[in-house]
Parts: structure tokens; sequence; C-alpha cells
């Protein structure tokens, strides 16, 4: 009974961060749900729970190809590129370690996508205002 009572808990807080945060503060978001959800499949696979274990992969899943499918392609940078490959890589293992019922697998995941999020953390604030400036004018000049 307590359990439901803290999910629930997380679960508003989640939706009052959502609410008032920035895209970059939702990128971080992702990433560290993406890194949850992988960390509670390991959880699962040691403890034989099958059934959570896909749960757990398959929302992995879906975050990664979210933080995929939202690289802006348009500005044909290398990092994009390479960002797009990687999460495309990692949606290939996280299905491979739901397959293999993989911990080694689900650790080079993460070790994958810890570097990219420790990274992303890391952006100054004055880059984070540049950057949405940018996509501003750039909305603004296409309408």
């Amino acid at each position: 009974m307590a359990l439901k009572g803290i999910h629930a808990y997380k679960k508003g807080n989640l939706k009052q961060e959502l609410a008032s945060a920035d895209p970059h503060k939702i990128t971080l978001m992702l990433m560290q749900g993406a890194l949850e959800r992988m960390a509670y499949a390991k959880g699962a696979i040691e403890r034989k729970e099958y059934e959570n274990k896909s749960e757990h992969i398959s929302r992995a899943v879906a975050i990664c190809l979210n933080l995929r499918d939202t690289l802006d392609m348009s500005i044909k940078s290398e990092i994009s590129d390479n960002l797009f490959a990687l999460y495309d890589y990692m949606v290939q293992r996280l299905t491979d370690a739901n397959i293999q019922n993989s911990l080694s697998i689900l650790d080079e995941v993460i070790n994958l996508m810890l570097p990219i999020k420790n990274a992303w953390a890391q952006i100054p604030d004055s880059a984070k205002q540049e950057a949405y400036a940018a996509q501003r004018e750039k909305r603004q000049a296409a309408v």
C-alpha cells in the first residue's frame, strides 16, 4: 500500500517538474529515466522477473527513440548524426538485452548513456539561452 502512495507522489512530482521544465531539462529527465529503467531491468533479470524486465526495457527503448527522433537533423552536424546513430545502436542493444536477458548488454548501454547525460548536464546556462534564442528565431523566420 505504501508503495502506491510513493509512486503517486513521484508521478505528481514528475508532472509538476515537466510543466515548468525547459527543453534542456526535459532531455536530461529523459536520459535519467532511461538510465533508471535500465537499472530496474537489471534488477528484474537478477530476480528472474522477466515480465518486469521486458516492461522496463521497453520503456528505455521508447525513451531512446524519443531522444533520437527529437534531434534537429536539419542542422547537418556531425554531432547530431553521431547521436542519431548512437541512439539507434542503444535501441538495438536494448532489444538484444531483452531477448538474451543480458546484464552485460544493459551495462554497455548504461555506459554509453551516462557520458551523454553527464555532458548534457554540464552545458552552461548561457549556451542554453543562446540555443533557445536561435530556435525562436528559426521558428519566427519559418512563419
